[in-house]
């Protein structure tokens, strides 16, 4: 489910715009994989005009779709090398016949299959099928990016004063491992400057600052970090830092001096799925604060999952992020 946070009227939000304009020339092919959902044909209809170029797998091809929208047979794909590899590819895996098969004739499974063979550089999903279902053809057809054991997502907050934020994982991963938390923490940081251009700046975050409190949880945060400096030197990135103390300037020089982090940080990771998840609709509700996400990432191309209630705008809106993302 990727949305902006908005009621009633249809808008933009203020940062499309930005994310327009950082796209142009590049003109990515982006496959949807619910190429019959009327909000999805309103959609590609609307990208042609952004820059994007949209390609629909459709059951039902032969609709007058607008000049710029490419229109691809479920069942031409199906029985095709696309198809031929969904099968092949879930074989490998020790998946049965019958269920590759089926899997075949998956649309889902073959608008990501058309991004794993570099035919489109990102898929859209999820407007007409559960999360599940999307998740799991991204782990099979599309399988994890090289070095990442982790399947995780994130969330873009974009602030009423303009500043964005990453929130992680909100979504996936419920008791994160050490590994995890590396995984998490490095695809976050990939994702929000995919997003925003900036530089991100990661902080793990805990109940306690910097020996403030002891809990064995607390070992795992310092490990992960310890992973991150080892696989990512150029990343900064501190653990063991209160919310407050990684966000605000102040509470920084008193709780946290020594941290280059704390204060400045603009990714955060949560220490497991209850709090990520009630800290970003908590920023959401109370702080006003838009929502884009969740945002998967660790796959080796880029697959992101729409909500069943999703509005055109929604649509929209994931389709510019993952062109984003597809270009990092």
């Amino acid at each position: 489910m990727v949305e902006a946070q908005s009621e009633g009227k249809r808008h933009r939000p203020t940062l499309t715009d930005d994310w327009v304009a950082r796209l142009e020339g590049r003109r990515p092919r982006i496959a949807f994989a619910d190429g019959d959902d009327d909000r999805v044909r309103q959609a590609a209809d609307d990208l042609v005009g952004l820059g994007i170029r949209p390609v629909l797998v459709s059951d039902s091809p032969l609709w007058d779709s607008t000049p710029g929208v490419e229109v691809l047979s479920l069942a031409e794909l199906a029985a095709g090398p696309v198809g031929q590899e969904v099968h092949d590819t879930l074989r490998e895996l020790g998946i049965s016949e019958e269920a590759a098969s089926l899997r075949r004739l998956d649309p889902t499974f073959l608008a990501t299959r058309l991004t794993r063979r570099g035919d489109t550089q990102a898929t859209v999903a999820g407007s007409a099928r559960p999360t599940s279902e999307v998740l799991r053809a991204g782990l099979q057809a599309m399988g994890l990016a090289e070095g990442v054991a982790t399947l995780s997502s994130s969330f873009l907050m974009h602030l009423p004063d303009g500043r964005n934020l990453c929130f992680a994982d909100c979504a996936v991963i419920p008791e994160p491992t050490v590994r995890q938390l590396a995984d998490i923490a490095q695809s976050s940081a990939a994702t929000f400057s995919a997003l925003t251009g900036e530089e991100p700046v990661v902080a793990l975050l805990s109940f306690s600052t910097k020996g403030s409190a002891k809990h064995p949880s607390l070992d795992r945060l310092r490990e992960g970090r310890e992973l991150v400096n080892a696989e990512s030197p150029e990343l900064l990135i501190d653990d063991e830092l209160q919310f407050d103390a990684a966000l605000v300037e102040t509470v920084a020089a008193r709780k946290a001096p020594d941290s280059a982090v704390a204060g400045h940080a603009n990714v955060f990771v949560f220490p497991d799925l209850a709090s990520g998840n009630i800290g970003y609709k908590i920023a959401e509700r109370l702080g006003g604060a838009s929502s884009y996400g969740p945002l998967l990432q660790g796959l080796s191309g880029v697959l992101n999952d729409l909500s069943r209630g999703c509005t055109v705008d929604d649509i929209v809106n994931v389709a510019l992020i993952s062109a984003l993302q597809a270009g990092q």
